[in-house]
């Protein structure tokens, strides 16, 4: 049997890069895994892919720009996954260009904000009450390296992923005592298709200075929130995973 079998999940940001990795990697494990974005058609490819392979899958449009929409689709994942979810994978971000924070407007500080922390504080404040009820549930946030070391030009950035890396502490003693779990998973550099301008400067900086040499993939990230959402991670709350070859040993 596979190891999520009978769970439901959502994936915020699952139709491409880490996100479509995550869903698929939970629906191979038995779980039926709600998939969001703002891409209809990107959406139906991921599910698509996830049923021609045996998994179940539903796609949600959503956009996580306000707080009611954050509340409407706890709705209509709830709705598309039978009234229960199991798993919450805050994966969704706001990705910023490398530049000083001496040129961010307050528009693009709105905007990494209102995604990185309001969105998933939101949605897993909709979505936590049914798991407490249950007793049962695991929330994965997907933070970041940037948001635990600094670097030149990640100011913004960092600062949201620091936020969400918090809210995974606080979160976990909290709902912890009442069967919930939050951890999160803190990729380094990632090779997917968003970032592929930045591969070969990544694929330089890890081969001469990372413990493993390379970037990593999506399914590497997806792997770590398969275990972190599954029963042989009873006992691990609050930990912020870093999955990131190495990188936050430099």
């Amino acid at each position: 049997m596979t190891r999520l079998q009978g769970r439901h999940a959502l994936v915020t940001g699952g139709t491409g890069g880490i996100g479509r990795a995550i869903a698929e990697a939970l629906a191979r494990e038995g779980a039926l895994t709600v998939v969001t974005g703002r891409d209809a058609v990107r959406g139906a490819e991921v599910v698509g892919r996830i049923r021609e392979h045996g998994g179940r899958a539903e796609f949600v449009k959503a956009d996580l720009s306000t707080g009611e929409a954050v509340r409407g689709l706890a709705d209509d994942a709830l709705a598309a996954a039978d009234g229960r979810i199991d798993i919450l994978v805050n994966n969704a971000a706001h990705i910023l260009p490398g530049q000083s924070f001496l040129q961010v407007t307050e528009e693009q500080i709105e905007a990494a904000l209102g995604l990185n922390v309001r969105a998933p504080f939101l949605l897993t404040a909709a979505l936590v009450p049914g798991m407490v009820e249950r007793g049962a549930g695991a929330v994965v946030n997907i933070g970041s390296v940037s948001g635990v070391h600094g670097k030149e030009g990640t100011a913004l950035y960092g600062a949201s992923k620091a936020a969400l890396h918090s809210l995974t502490k606080s979160w976990a003693a909290e709902l912890g005592p009442r069967g919930v779990r939050v951890n999160a998973v803190v990729p380094g550099p990632t090779a997917t298709e968003l970032n592929a301008a930045q591969m070969p400067m990544w694929e330089e900086i890890t081969a001469s200075s990372y413990p493993a040499r390379r970037p990593g993939t999506a399914a590497e990230i997806a792997a770590a929130v398969v275990f972190l959402a599954g029963d042989g991670a009873s006992y691990v709350h609050g930990v912020l995973l870093p999955v990131d070859g190495g990188a936050l040993t430099r």
